[in-house]
């Protein structure tokens, strides 16, 4: 069954962009090789903050469409309730 992730990304000094993916891994590297041109890359948000993930396309995307539209208090609240120090998750897609 494919899974369908939604995401935050952060740059170092805690610009965040919300995005969805059936591919984590992928988008993630393509985020931190500038390979998508946009807002991502112009602010330099490549550190993975956040991850939750559904089987319903439909969920996440709605899902992406909400947390995009929550004021910025609001997103960072998830944020730290799953990753506290803002650590880079990519680190954990790497090892496995």
């Amino acid at each position: 069954m494919k899974r369908y992730i939604v995401y935050i990304i952060a740059s170092r000094s805690r610009t965040l962009y919300t995005g969805m993916t059936s591919n984590l891994a992928r988008r993630v590297a393509e985020h931190q090789a500038k390979e998508i041109l946009g807002f991502t890359t112009k602010y330099n948000v490549t550190r993975l903050v956040y991850v939750e993930s559904t089987n319903d396309v439909g969920a996440a995307i709605a899902r992406e469409k909400q947390i995009k539209a929550w004021r910025r208090e609001k997103k960072i609240r998830p944020i730290e309730s799953q990753n506290p120090n803002w650590s880079d998750l990519a680190e954990t897609l790497r090892s496995h």
